[in-house]
Protein backbone atom coordinates (compact mmCIF):
# COMPACT_ATOMS: atom_id res chain seq x y z
CA UNK A 1 0.00 0.00 0.00
CA UNK A 2 1.77 3.32 -0.93
CA UNK A 3 2.14 6.17 1.39
CA UNK A 4 -0.45 8.47 0.51
CA UNK A 5 -3.47 5.81 0.59
CA UNK A 6 -2.03 4.75 4.33
CA UNK A 7 -2.48 8.46 5.05
CA UNK A 8 -6.38 8.68 3.94
CA UNK A 9 -7.14 5.53 5.56
CA UNK A 10 -5.62 6.44 9.06
CA UNK A 11 -6.92 10.27 9.23
CA UNK A 12 -10.23 9.33 7.27
CA UNK A 13 -10.70 6.74 10.38
CA UNK A 14 -9.84 9.44 12.96
CA UNK A 15 -12.01 11.76 11.59
CA UNK A 16 -14.78 8.94 11.59
CA UNK A 17 -14.37 8.54 15.05
CA UNK A 18 -14.74 11.89 16.13
CA UNK A 19 -17.94 12.55 14.35
CA UNK A 20 -19.28 9.49 15.64
CA UNK A 21 -18.67 10.34 19.27
CA UNK A 22 -19.77 13.81 18.31
CA UNK A 23 -23.11 12.27 16.90
CA UNK A 24 -23.79 10.17 19.85
CA UNK A 25 -22.51 12.85 22.72
CA UNK A 26 -25.19 15.20 20.85
CA UNK A 27 -25.46 18.15 23.45
CA UNK A 28 -29.69 18.87 23.88
CA UNK A 29 -29.71 21.61 26.20
CA UNK A 30 -27.68 24.67 26.95
CA UNK A 31 -26.71 22.88 30.28
CA UNK A 32 -24.65 20.26 28.06
CA UNK A 33 -23.72 23.18 25.18
CA UNK A 34 -21.83 24.91 27.63
CA UNK A 35 -20.49 22.25 30.50
CA UNK A 36 -21.10 18.85 29.39
CA UNK A 37 -24.15 18.74 31.80
CA UNK A 38 -21.24 18.97 34.68
CA UNK A 39 -21.05 15.54 34.92
CA UNK A 40 -17.70 14.60 33.01
CA UNK A 41 -15.21 11.96 35.71
CA UNK A 42 -11.59 13.93 36.29
CA UNK A 43 -9.35 11.36 34.37
CA UNK A 44 -11.70 11.65 31.74
CA UNK A 45 -11.64 15.63 31.86
CA UNK A 46 -8.03 15.73 32.23
CA UNK A 47 -7.15 13.86 29.09
CA UNK A 48 -10.02 16.17 27.45
CA UNK A 49 -8.08 19.05 29.09
CA UNK A 50 -4.70 17.86 28.31
CA UNK A 51 -6.10 17.87 24.27
CA UNK A 52 -7.79 20.88 24.34
CA UNK A 53 -4.57 22.56 26.21
CA UNK A 54 -1.83 20.09 23.88
CA UNK A 55 -2.41 22.59 20.21
CA UNK A 56 -0.79 22.40 16.99
CA UNK A 57 1.66 25.01 18.81
CA UNK A 58 2.76 22.14 21.36
CA UNK A 59 2.54 19.03 18.86
CA UNK A 60 3.81 20.39 15.70
CA UNK A 61 5.92 23.87 16.17
CA UNK A 62 7.14 23.38 20.00
CA UNK A 63 9.89 21.13 19.09
CA UNK A 64 10.54 22.60 15.68
CA UNK A 65 11.51 25.64 17.19
CA UNK A 66 13.62 24.14 19.68
CA UNK A 67 14.76 21.92 16.91
CA UNK A 68 16.11 25.33 15.01
CA UNK A 69 17.36 27.49 17.94
CA UNK A 70 18.32 25.23 21.21
CA UNK A 71 17.91 25.90 24.46
CA UNK A 72 17.10 29.60 24.22
CA UNK A 73 13.24 28.30 23.00
CA UNK A 74 12.99 25.87 25.58
CA UNK A 75 11.01 29.64 27.02
CA UNK A 76 7.84 27.56 25.16
CA UNK A 77 8.18 24.59 27.10
CA UNK A 78 8.82 26.11 30.67
CA UNK A 79 6.12 29.13 30.19
CA UNK A 80 3.16 26.70 29.54
CA UNK A 81 4.04 23.89 31.89
CA UNK A 82 4.21 26.60 34.71
CA UNK A 83 1.16 28.23 33.35
CA UNK A 84 -1.08 25.23 33.70
CA UNK A 85 0.58 24.59 37.06
CA UNK A 86 -0.75 27.80 37.70
CA UNK A 87 -4.19 27.32 36.68
CA UNK A 88 -4.30 24.57 38.31
CA UNK A 89 -3.35 24.97 42.00
CA UNK A 90 -4.92 29.54 41.88
CA UNK A 91 -7.47 29.40 39.54
CA UNK A 92 -9.42 26.05 38.67
CA UNK A 93 -10.89 25.20 41.84
CA UNK A 94 -12.02 28.51 42.53
CA UNK A 95 -13.85 28.81 39.19
CA UNK A 96 -15.80 25.51 39.40
CA UNK A 97 -16.43 26.45 43.08
CA UNK A 98 -18.04 29.92 41.39
CA UNK A 99 -20.71 27.39 39.50
CA UNK A 100 -20.69 29.63 36.32
CA UNK A 101 -21.01 28.20 32.48
CA UNK A 102 -18.38 30.77 31.09
CA UNK A 103 -15.58 33.04 31.98
CA UNK A 104 -16.79 36.27 31.64
CA UNK A 105 -20.15 35.22 33.23
CA UNK A 106 -17.69 34.83 36.69
CA UNK A 107 -15.94 38.31 36.02
CA UNK A 108 -19.87 39.90 35.28
CA UNK A 109 -21.12 38.19 38.39
CA UNK A 110 -17.87 38.75 40.80
CA UNK A 111 -17.52 42.64 39.28
CA UNK A 112 -21.45 42.58 39.60
CA UNK A 113 -21.25 44.58 36.36
CA UNK A 114 -22.76 44.05 33.20
CA UNK A 115 -20.28 46.75 31.46
CA UNK A 116 -17.83 44.13 32.79
CA UNK A 117 -19.00 40.97 31.54
CA UNK A 118 -19.18 42.77 27.88
CA UNK A 119 -15.47 44.09 28.40
CA UNK A 120 -14.55 39.95 29.41
CA UNK A 121 -16.51 38.86 26.57
CA UNK A 122 -14.27 41.51 24.42
CA UNK A 123 -11.17 39.75 25.65
CA UNK A 124 -12.10 36.48 25.27
CA UNK A 125 -12.82 37.01 21.50
CA UNK A 126 -9.40 38.84 20.87
CA UNK A 127 -7.27 35.92 22.79
CA UNK A 128 -9.43 33.28 21.29
CA UNK A 129 -9.52 34.17 17.53
CA UNK A 130 -5.65 34.91 18.18
CA UNK A 131 -4.76 31.67 19.24
CA UNK A 132 -7.63 29.66 16.70
CA UNK A 133 -5.02 31.16 13.74
CA UNK A 134 -2.03 29.30 15.15
CA UNK A 135 -4.34 25.74 15.15
CA UNK A 136 -5.71 26.73 11.34
CA UNK A 137 -2.34 26.95 10.00
CA UNK A 138 -1.60 23.51 11.99
CA UNK A 139 -4.42 21.84 9.73
CA UNK A 140 -3.04 23.32 7.08
CA UNK A 141 0.51 22.26 6.99
CA UNK A 142 -0.51 18.81 7.85
CA UNK A 143 -2.97 18.35 4.79
CA UNK A 144 -0.64 20.28 2.70
CA UNK A 145 1.70 17.82 2.79
CA UNK A 146 0.27 14.05 3.82
CA UNK A 147 -3.02 14.44 1.91
CA UNK A 148 -1.42 16.11 -0.91
CA UNK A 149 -3.89 18.89 -0.97
CA UNK A 150 -2.95 22.77 -1.18
CA UNK A 151 -3.68 24.83 2.43
CA UNK A 152 -6.56 26.80 1.13
CA UNK A 153 -8.26 22.63 0.92
CA UNK A 154 -7.07 21.62 3.54
CA UNK A 155 -8.13 24.86 5.68
CA UNK A 156 -11.78 24.19 4.37
CA UNK A 157 -11.80 20.19 5.32
CA UNK A 158 -10.48 20.69 8.65
CA UNK A 159 -13.29 23.07 9.41
CA UNK A 160 -15.74 21.41 8.25
CA UNK A 161 -14.95 18.58 10.39
CA UNK A 162 -15.09 21.18 13.30
CA UNK A 163 -18.08 22.25 12.33
CA UNK A 164 -19.60 18.95 12.29
CA UNK A 165 -19.01 17.82 15.57
CA UNK A 166 -18.42 20.99 17.49
CA UNK A 167 -21.53 22.91 16.12
CA UNK A 168 -23.35 19.05 16.91
CA UNK A 169 -22.47 18.09 20.13
CA UNK A 170 -21.12 21.42 21.98
CA UNK A 171 -18.79 21.12 25.07
CA UNK A 172 -20.08 17.32 25.90
CA UNK A 173 -19.67 16.28 22.45
CA UNK A 174 -15.73 17.87 22.30
CA UNK A 175 -14.47 16.47 25.51
CA UNK A 176 -15.24 13.11 24.29
CA UNK A 177 -14.20 13.55 21.02
CA UNK A 178 -10.99 15.30 22.81
CA UNK A 179 -10.61 12.43 24.81
CA UNK A 180 -9.93 9.97 21.63
CA UNK A 181 -7.68 13.03 19.97
CA UNK A 182 -5.56 13.04 22.96
CA UNK A 183 -4.80 9.11 22.39
CA UNK A 184 -4.29 9.73 18.92
CA UNK A 185 -2.20 12.98 19.30
CA UNK A 186 0.01 11.18 22.34
CA UNK A 187 0.93 7.70 20.35
CA UNK A 188 1.72 10.09 16.93
CA UNK A 189 3.87 12.05 19.44
CA UNK A 190 5.55 9.69 21.49
CA UNK A 191 5.99 6.48 19.16
CA UNK A 192 8.21 7.98 16.52
CA UNK A 193 10.46 9.70 19.28
CA UNK A 194 10.63 6.13 20.63
CA UNK A 195 11.97 4.64 17.22
CA UNK A 196 14.70 7.83 16.55
CA UNK A 197 15.73 7.52 20.40
CA UNK A 198 16.48 4.15 19.51
CA UNK A 199 18.01 4.62 16.06
CA UNK A 200 20.49 7.43 17.26
CA UNK A 201 21.45 5.98 20.76
CA UNK A 202 20.04 2.57 21.67
CA UNK A 203 17.57 4.09 24.53
CA UNK A 204 14.05 3.56 23.81
CA UNK A 205 13.00 6.51 25.72
CA UNK A 206 13.57 9.52 24.43
CA UNK A 207 14.16 11.70 27.09
CA UNK A 208 16.67 9.38 28.38
CA UNK A 209 18.52 9.06 25.11
CA UNK A 210 18.62 13.12 24.92
CA UNK A 211 21.43 12.80 27.06
CA UNK A 212 22.99 9.22 26.00
CA UNK A 213 25.78 8.05 23.57
CA UNK A 214 25.49 8.95 19.93
CA UNK A 215 25.80 5.83 18.45
CA UNK A 216 27.54 6.91 15.09
CA UNK A 217 30.33 9.13 17.02
CA UNK A 218 30.50 7.33 20.50
CA UNK A 219 29.94 10.76 22.25
CA UNK A 220 26.76 11.96 24.15
CA UNK A 221 23.97 13.10 21.77
CA UNK A 222 24.16 16.40 22.82
CA UNK A 223 27.73 17.19 22.32
CA UNK A 224 27.43 15.72 18.91
CA UNK A 225 24.94 18.24 18.58
CA UNK A 226 26.86 21.15 19.68
CA UNK A 227 29.93 20.49 17.41
CA UNK A 228 27.81 19.87 14.59
CA UNK A 229 25.79 23.31 14.49
CA UNK A 230 28.77 25.43 15.54
CA UNK A 231 30.80 23.61 12.62
CA UNK A 232 28.03 25.40 10.28
CA UNK A 233 27.75 28.87 11.78
CA UNK A 234 24.93 28.48 14.27
CA UNK A 235 24.87 29.22 18.13
CA UNK A 236 25.86 26.41 20.60
CA UNK A 237 22.24 24.41 21.29
CA UNK A 238 22.41 24.18 24.52
CA UNK A 239 24.47 27.99 25.15
CA UNK A 240 22.08 30.66 26.38
CA UNK A 241 22.29 33.37 23.61
CA UNK A 242 19.07 35.56 23.80
CA UNK A 243 18.26 38.75 26.26
CA UNK A 244 17.86 37.43 29.75
CA UNK A 245 15.53 39.78 30.49
CA UNK A 246 13.40 38.97 27.27
CA UNK A 247 13.98 35.14 28.12
CA UNK A 248 12.27 35.75 32.02
CA UNK A 249 9.03 38.46 30.27
CA UNK A 250 8.50 35.40 27.76
CA UNK A 251 8.42 32.46 30.27
CA UNK A 252 5.69 35.00 32.38
CA UNK A 253 4.40 35.90 29.64
CA UNK A 254 3.52 31.98 28.60
CA UNK A 255 2.89 31.07 32.43
CA UNK A 256 -0.07 33.53 33.23
CA UNK A 257 -1.11 33.88 29.63
CA UNK A 258 -1.92 29.91 30.25
CA UNK A 259 -3.75 30.30 33.46
CA UNK A 260 -5.87 32.88 31.71
CA UNK A 261 -6.52 30.78 28.46
CA UNK A 262 -10.59 31.18 28.78
CA UNK A 263 -10.81 27.82 26.56
CA UNK A 264 -9.54 25.74 29.05
CA UNK A 265 -10.91 27.35 32.18
CA UNK A 266 -14.10 26.02 30.91
CA UNK A 267 -12.75 22.59 30.82
CA UNK A 268 -13.18 22.66 34.83
CA UNK A 269 -16.62 23.51 34.56
CA UNK A 270 -17.39 20.62 33.32
CA UNK A 271 -16.62 18.24 36.20
CA UNK A 272 -19.81 17.58 39.45
CA UNK A 273 -17.84 18.80 42.32
CA UNK A 274 -14.75 21.43 43.20
CA UNK A 275 -13.02 18.09 44.43
CA UNK A 276 -13.10 16.70 41.13
CA UNK A 277 -11.85 20.19 39.43
CA UNK A 278 -8.13 19.54 41.49
CA UNK A 279 -8.15 16.09 40.14
CA UNK A 280 -8.74 16.96 36.89
CA UNK A 281 -6.14 19.47 37.02
CA UNK A 282 -3.48 16.83 38.62
CA UNK A 283 -4.38 14.27 35.92
CA UNK A 284 -4.09 16.76 33.23
CA UNK A 285 -0.35 17.47 34.44
CA UNK A 286 0.49 13.51 34.06
CA UNK A 287 -1.43 13.24 30.67
CA UNK A 288 0.51 16.93 29.35
CA UNK A 289 4.09 15.77 31.27
CA UNK A 290 4.25 12.60 28.77
CA UNK A 291 4.46 14.71 25.55
CA UNK A 292 6.60 17.82 27.04
CA UNK A 293 8.90 15.36 28.57
CA UNK A 294 9.25 14.32 24.94
CA UNK A 295 9.55 17.45 23.05
CA UNK A 296 12.89 18.43 23.64
CA UNK A 297 14.33 15.24 22.48
CA UNK A 298 12.24 15.46 19.29
CA UNK A 299 13.64 18.64 18.79
CA UNK A 300 16.98 17.62 19.12
CA UNK A 301 16.98 14.13 17.16
CA UNK A 302 15.13 16.32 14.42
CA UNK A 303 17.94 18.77 14.00
CA UNK A 304 20.68 16.12 13.93
CA UNK A 305 18.76 13.89 11.72
CA UNK A 306 18.08 17.04 9.68
CA UNK A 307 21.95 18.25 9.16
CA UNK A 308 23.30 14.77 8.50
CA UNK A 309 21.04 14.24 6.04
CA UNK A 310 22.64 17.21 4.15
CA UNK A 311 26.02 16.11 5.44
CA UNK A 312 26.28 12.69 5.49
CA UNK A 313 28.93 11.00 7.77
CA UNK A 314 29.33 13.83 10.32
CA UNK A 315 31.55 15.74 7.92
CA UNK A 316 29.76 19.07 8.17
CA UNK A 317 31.69 21.79 7.00
CA UNK A 318 33.17 19.77 3.35
CA UNK A 319 32.53 19.00 0.29
CA UNK A 320 30.84 16.61 0.76
CA UNK A 321 27.06 18.35 1.24
CA UNK A 322 24.36 16.21 -0.20
CA UNK A 323 23.84 16.51 -3.99
CA UNK A 324 20.27 18.22 -5.03
CA UNK A 325 20.03 15.48 -7.52
CA UNK A 326 20.02 13.02 -5.23
CA UNK A 327 18.07 14.41 -2.03
CA UNK A 328 15.60 11.81 -0.43
CA UNK A 329 12.40 11.40 -1.18
CA UNK A 330 11.16 13.17 2.05
CA UNK A 331 12.85 16.59 0.65
CA UNK A 332 10.96 16.23 -2.26
CA UNK A 333 7.49 15.84 -0.40
CA UNK A 334 8.00 18.50 1.39
CA UNK A 335 9.27 20.86 -1.27
CA UNK A 336 5.75 20.55 -3.17
CA UNK A 337 3.99 22.03 -0.19
CA UNK A 338 6.71 25.39 -0.25
CA UNK A 339 7.73 24.83 2.95
CA UNK A 340 11.11 23.23 2.10
CA UNK A 341 12.96 24.81 -0.58
CA UNK A 342 16.18 24.99 -1.89
CA UNK A 343 18.06 27.54 -3.94
CA UNK A 344 21.69 26.75 -5.46
CA UNK A 345 23.40 30.02 -5.25
CA UNK A 346 26.66 28.89 -6.27
CA UNK A 347 25.87 26.43 -8.86
CA UNK A 348 27.58 23.49 -7.65
CA UNK A 349 24.62 21.29 -7.73
CA UNK A 350 25.13 20.30 -3.71
CA UNK A 351 23.10 21.63 -1.14
CA UNK A 352 24.93 24.01 1.34
CA UNK A 353 23.00 24.62 5.22
CA UNK A 354 24.73 27.17 7.18
CA UNK A 355 24.49 30.22 9.25
CA UNK A 356 24.81 33.01 6.70
CA UNK A 357 24.73 35.67 9.19
CA UNK A 358 27.52 35.08 11.16
CA UNK A 359 30.03 36.86 10.44
CA UNK A 360 32.76 35.10 11.85
CA UNK A 361 31.80 32.13 9.61
CA UNK A 362 31.72 34.47 6.85
CA UNK A 363 35.82 33.18 5.99
CA UNK A 364 35.16 29.52 6.10
CA UNK A 365 32.14 29.77 3.93
CA UNK A 366 34.28 31.89 1.53
CA UNK A 367 37.09 29.07 1.06
CA UNK A 368 34.68 26.09 0.87
CA UNK A 369 33.26 28.54 -2.15
CA UNK A 370 29.89 29.07 -0.64
CA UNK A 371 27.53 32.21 -1.55
CA UNK A 372 25.17 31.86 0.97
CA UNK A 373 22.74 29.59 2.77
CA UNK A 374 20.40 27.54 0.28
CA UNK A 375 18.35 25.18 2.02
CA UNK A 376 15.02 27.23 3.97
CA UNK A 377 13.13 25.14 6.10
CA UNK A 378 9.85 25.84 7.99
CA UNK A 379 10.18 25.32 11.84
CA UNK A 380 6.66 23.50 11.36
CA UNK A 381 7.56 20.49 9.77
CA UNK A 382 10.00 19.53 11.54
CA UNK A 383 8.28 17.23 13.74
CA UNK A 384 5.60 15.87 10.74
CA UNK A 385 8.87 15.62 8.47
CA UNK A 386 10.92 13.89 11.33
CA UNK A 387 9.81 10.12 10.50
CA UNK A 388 10.43 10.08 7.49
CA UNK A 389 13.45 11.92 7.75
CA UNK A 390 14.49 8.75 9.97
CA UNK A 391 12.98 6.23 7.22
CA UNK A 392 10.31 5.23 10.06
CA UNK A 393 7.98 2.58 8.79
CA UNK A 394 4.56 3.65 6.01
CA UNK A 395 2.05 3.88 9.52
CA UNK A 396 4.18 5.70 11.59
CA UNK A 397 4.09 8.32 9.17
CA UNK A 398 0.33 8.31 8.62
CA UNK A 399 0.42 8.05 12.39
CA UNK A 400 1.97 11.05 12.76
CA UNK A 401 -0.45 13.13 10.42
CA UNK A 402 -3.68 11.65 12.24
CA UNK A 403 -1.75 13.21 15.47
CA UNK A 404 -0.75 16.72 13.69
CA UNK A 405 -4.62 17.14 12.75
CA UNK A 406 -5.87 15.67 16.30
CA UNK A 407 -3.69 18.33 18.40
CA UNK A 408 -4.83 21.28 15.87
CA UNK A 409 -8.49 20.17 15.96
CA UNK A 410 -9.03 19.63 20.12
CA UNK A 411 -7.38 22.93 20.84
CA UNK A 412 -9.41 24.64 17.60
CA UNK A 413 -12.70 23.26 18.78
CA UNK A 414 -12.08 24.67 22.28
CA UNK A 415 -11.51 28.04 21.60
CA UNK A 416 -14.67 27.91 19.41
CA UNK A 417 -16.71 26.88 21.57
CA UNK A 418 -15.07 29.29 23.73
CA UNK A 419 -16.28 31.97 21.05
CA UNK A 420 -19.77 30.66 20.80
CA UNK A 421 -20.18 30.54 24.79
CA UNK A 422 -19.32 33.90 25.16
CA UNK A 423 -21.42 35.45 22.06
CA UNK A 424 -24.53 33.47 22.86
CA UNK A 425 -24.75 33.35 26.66
CA UNK A 426 -22.50 36.16 27.58
CA UNK A 427 -24.07 38.91 25.20
CA UNK A 428 -27.31 37.25 23.28
CA UNK A 429 -28.76 35.91 26.89
CA UNK A 430 -27.38 38.41 29.04
CA UNK A 431 -27.39 41.79 27.40
CA UNK A 432 -29.59 41.68 24.36
CA UNK A 433 -32.29 38.70 24.72
CA UNK A 434 -32.59 38.03 28.67
CA UNK A 435 -36.19 36.63 27.80
CA UNK A 436 -34.67 33.91 25.42
CA UNK A 437 -35.59 30.26 25.09
CA UNK A 438 -33.41 27.75 26.22
CA UNK A 439 -33.89 26.58 23.00
CA UNK A 440 -33.50 29.95 21.08
CA UNK A 441 -29.96 29.95 23.25
CA UNK A 442 -29.05 26.57 22.23
CA UNK A 443 -29.31 27.70 18.39
CA UNK A 444 -27.67 31.15 19.00
CA UNK A 445 -25.15 28.95 20.06
CA UNK A 446 -25.37 26.67 17.21
CA UNK A 447 -25.11 29.49 14.88
CA UNK A 448 -22.27 31.37 16.73
CA UNK A 449 -19.94 28.66 16.61
CA UNK A 450 -20.51 28.45 12.84
CA UNK A 451 -19.71 31.87 12.41
CA UNK A 452 -16.73 31.74 14.65
CA UNK A 453 -15.89 28.78 12.43
CA UNK A 454 -15.86 30.51 9.37
CA UNK A 455 -13.74 33.65 11.00
CA UNK A 456 -10.75 31.04 12.27
CA UNK A 457 -10.91 29.65 8.84
CA UNK A 458 -10.68 33.30 6.70
CA UNK A 459 -8.00 33.94 9.19
CA UNK A 460 -5.93 30.89 9.03
CA UNK A 461 -5.79 31.63 5.55
CA UNK A 462 -3.00 34.43 5.66
CA UNK A 463 -1.52 32.89 9.00
CA UNK A 464 1.33 35.71 10.50
CA UNK A 465 3.95 33.01 11.14
CA UNK A 466 4.67 29.82 12.62
CA UNK A 467 1.62 28.76 14.77
CA UNK A 468 3.65 28.78 17.84
CA UNK A 469 4.86 32.34 17.39
CA UNK A 470 0.98 33.35 16.58
CA UNK A 471 -0.10 31.72 19.59
CA UNK A 472 2.49 33.15 21.74
CA UNK A 473 1.00 36.45 20.69
CA UNK A 474 -2.82 34.74 21.98
CA UNK A 475 -1.01 34.02 25.25
CA UNK A 476 0.50 37.31 25.46
CA UNK A 477 -2.77 38.65 25.32
CA UNK A 478 -4.43 36.23 27.49
CA UNK A 479 -2.03 37.38 30.35
CA UNK A 480 -2.08 41.04 29.55
CA UNK A 481 -6.50 40.99 29.98
CA UNK A 482 -7.94 38.04 31.50
CA UNK A 483 -5.48 36.80 34.04
CA UNK A 484 -5.46 39.53 36.08
CA UNK A 485 -8.61 39.87 36.63
CA UNK A 486 -9.56 36.52 37.33
CA UNK A 487 -6.49 36.50 40.14
CA UNK A 488 -8.34 39.76 41.96
CA UNK A 489 -11.30 38.53 41.40
CA UNK A 490 -10.69 35.46 43.47
CA UNK A 491 -8.04 36.76 45.42
CA UNK A 492 -8.87 40.57 46.43
CA UNK A 493 -12.28 41.80 48.18
CA UNK A 494 -11.30 45.54 47.17
CA UNK A 495 -10.99 45.74 43.75
CA UNK A 496 -14.50 46.74 42.36
CA UNK A 497 -16.10 47.11 38.97
CA UNK A 498 -14.43 49.94 38.01
CA UNK A 499 -10.97 48.78 38.60
CA UNK A 500 -11.77 45.38 37.13
CA UNK A 501 -13.22 47.49 33.66
CA UNK A 502 -9.72 49.91 34.02
CA UNK A 503 -7.44 47.35 33.98
CA UNK A 504 -8.58 44.72 31.68
CA UNK A 505 -8.63 48.00 28.95
CA UNK A 506 -5.63 49.15 29.99
CA UNK A 507 -3.86 45.85 29.51
CA UNK A 508 -5.33 44.93 26.72
CA UNK A 509 -4.76 48.04 24.70
CA UNK A 510 -1.45 48.58 25.64
CA UNK A 511 -0.77 44.92 24.62
CA UNK A 512 -2.62 45.26 20.98
CA UNK A 513 -1.19 48.72 20.16
CA UNK A 514 3.09 47.36 21.47
CA UNK A 515 1.79 44.04 19.55
CA UNK A 516 0.54 46.09 16.28
CA UNK A 517 3.71 49.11 16.13
CA UNK A 518 5.82 46.16 15.71
CA UNK A 519 3.93 43.23 14.13
CA UNK A 520 1.28 45.04 12.30
CA UNK A 521 -2.69 45.00 12.13
CA UNK A 522 -3.40 41.31 12.21
CA UNK A 523 0.25 40.72 12.64
CA UNK A 524 0.29 41.13 8.68
CA UNK A 525 3.84 41.99 7.13
CA UNK A 526 4.20 45.54 5.60
CA UNK A 527 1.71 47.14 8.20
CA UNK A 528 3.83 47.53 11.36
CA UNK A 529 4.39 51.09 12.33
CA UNK A 530 8.29 50.25 13.39
CA UNK A 531 10.98 47.48 12.40
CA UNK A 532 10.49 44.42 14.19
CA UNK A 533 14.24 43.92 15.40
CA UNK A 534 15.58 44.02 19.00
CA UNK A 535 17.41 47.69 18.32
CA UNK A 536 13.88 48.78 17.66
CA UNK A 537 12.19 47.55 20.75
CA UNK A 538 11.55 49.80 24.36
CA UNK A 539 14.03 48.54 26.20
CA UNK A 540 14.64 45.26 24.12
CA UNK A 541 11.22 43.71 25.27
CA UNK A 542 10.08 41.66 22.05
CA UNK A 543 6.13 42.19 21.46
CA UNK A 544 5.75 38.04 22.33
CA UNK A 545 7.01 39.27 25.29
CA UNK A 546 5.23 42.15 26.40
CA UNK A 547 2.15 39.99 27.46
CA UNK A 548 3.91 40.62 30.84
CA UNK A 549 4.19 44.50 31.19
CA UNK A 550 0.51 44.37 30.20
CA UNK A 551 -0.70 42.06 33.27
CA UNK A 552 1.81 44.67 35.48
CA UNK A 553 -0.13 47.43 33.87
CA UNK A 554 -3.62 45.57 34.45
CA UNK A 555 -3.16 44.75 37.96
CA UNK A 556 -1.48 48.55 38.71
CA UNK A 557 -4.33 50.33 37.00
CA UNK A 558 -7.16 48.03 38.78
CA UNK A 559 -5.90 48.58 42.44
CA UNK A 560 -5.29 52.44 41.62
CA UNK A 561 -8.82 52.74 40.31
CA UNK A 562 -10.55 50.63 42.92
CA UNK A 563 -8.35 52.32 45.31
CA UNK A 564 -9.69 55.75 44.26
CA UNK A 565 -13.42 54.73 44.03
CA UNK A 566 -15.98 53.06 46.50
CA UNK A 567 -15.46 49.66 47.55
CA UNK A 568 -17.57 46.90 46.23
CA UNK A 569 -20.62 46.05 47.66
CA UNK A 570 -20.37 43.34 51.20
CA UNK A 571 -22.65 41.00 49.66
CA UNK A 572 -19.72 40.96 47.16
CA UNK A 573 -16.99 41.08 49.72
CA UNK A 574 -18.93 38.05 51.11
CA UNK A 575 -19.07 35.89 47.60
CA UNK A 576 -15.35 36.77 47.22
CA UNK A 577 -14.64 35.17 51.01
CA UNK A 578 -16.87 32.05 50.02
CA UNK A 579 -15.33 30.93 47.10
CA UNK A 580 -11.67 31.19 48.01
CA UNK A 581 -12.37 29.46 51.81
CA UNK A 582 -13.87 26.28 51.80
CA UNK A 583 -16.85 25.73 54.03
CA UNK A 584 -16.12 25.33 57.58
CA UNK A 585 -12.82 26.35 57.79
CA UNK A 586 -13.49 29.19 59.84
CA UNK A 587 -15.68 26.66 62.81
CA UNK A 588 -13.28 24.32 62.63
CA UNK A 589 -9.97 26.79 63.03
CA UNK A 590 -11.84 27.32 66.27
CA UNK A 591 -11.49 24.25 67.79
Amino acid sequence: MDQYTLNLIVVGASFALYIGIAIYSRAASTGEFYAAGRGVHPVMNGMATAADWMSAASFISMAGLIASVGYDNSTYLMGWTGGYVLLAMLLAPYLRKFGKFTVPEFIGDRFYSPTARIVAVVCLIVVSVTYVIGQMTGVGVTFARFLEVDTTTGLLIGAAIVFMYAVLGGMKGITYTQVAQYIVLILAYTVPAVFISLQLTGNPIPMFGLFSEHNASSQPLLAQLDQIVTDLGFNQYTGHHDSTLNTALFTMSLMIGTAGLPHVIIRFFTVPRVADARWSAGWALVFIAILYLTAPAVGAMARLNLIETIYPGNAAVTESALEYEQRPEWMRNWETTGLLTFEDKNGDGRIQFYNEGNADFATTAEENGWSGNELTVNNDIMVLANPEIANLPGWVIALVAAGGLAAALSTAAGLLLAISSAISHDLIKSVINPNISEKGELMAARVSMGFAIALATWLGLNPPGFAAQTVALAFGLAASSIFPVLMMGIFSKRVNNKGAIAGMLAGLIFTLAYVFAYKGFLFIPGTNLLPDNAANWVFGISPVSVGTIGAIINFAVAYFVSNATESPPQEIQELVESVRVPRGAGAASNH
